[in-house]
């Protein structure tokens, strides 16, 4: 979303990171985002939205994370694929509501969880994250129409702390991982609310501000 919020554009493509990868991103002209650790070995870009600038206008990237990546590839077929976060709340859902009367489509809020990083071989991988469900309760708090009872619960979720927002954020499971790794300032920035209106959308295969 900051890479897309700087004037970036972003191309989703299902990780990992392999051949296919690279021949894909030479083909368009694009860098590669790389991991945290794998930027510290192979320079360049990295998911730390902090590793974006200004200066990253009108440049293409493309982006396999294990997370958005992955379910932004396979939800590509749906009419409109909007990307929402504490960071653009507001703007996203504003966008998907002027959406769904355009449309006539029902809007559907994807949690994109995490992973555990030591997950035993016979384990299940994926971590569901509270920034995400609470990320997904603050943003249906803000859309038009009936919502599903999980919806409801979400919103009530994040109505019920909004005011200790910051600090569950900064005290998650996923921030002390960031913390620990000397990311502290990616846990600051993401817990930022409404401190955007760019809303990237998929177009074609990459994601662009759909208040451009």
């Amino acid at each position: 979303m900051t890479a897309v919020d700087y004037g970036a554009e972003i191309y989703p493509y299902p990780p990992p990171i392999n051949e296919h990868t690279k021949a894909f991103a030479e083909s368009i002209g694009a860098q590669i985002v790389w991991g945290r650790a794998e930027a510290i070995k192979y320079g360049g870009h990295s998911l730390s939205p902090l590793s974006f600038t200004e200066a990253d206008r009108g440049q293409k990237f493309v982006m396999c994370s294990l997370n958005g990546a992955a379910c932004t590839w396979i939800a590509a077929k749906v009419p409109a694929l909007l990307i929402g976060g504490p960071l653009n709340a507001s703007a996203v859902a504003e966008k998907a509501n002027a959406l769904r009367a355009a449309l006539g489509a029902n809007i559907t809020v994807v949690p994109c969880g995490e992973t555990w990083p030591d997950a035993l071989e016979n384990e299940n991988k994926l971590r569901p994250s509270i920034e995400d469900y609470l990320g997904a309760g603050m943003i249906v708090s803000k859309l038009i129409g009936s919502k599903s009872p999980e919806a409801q619960v979400c919103v009530g979720a994040y109505q019920s702390i909004k005011h200790q927002w910051r600090d569950l954020i900064w005290d998650s499971i996923s921030g002390r991982e960031l913390r620990k790794r000397g990311y502290e300032q990616d846990v600051l920035h993401c817990a930022q609310i409404d401190v955007t209106t760019a809303v990237p959308i998929l177009e074609g295969n990459r994601f662009v501000n759909a208040n451009r």
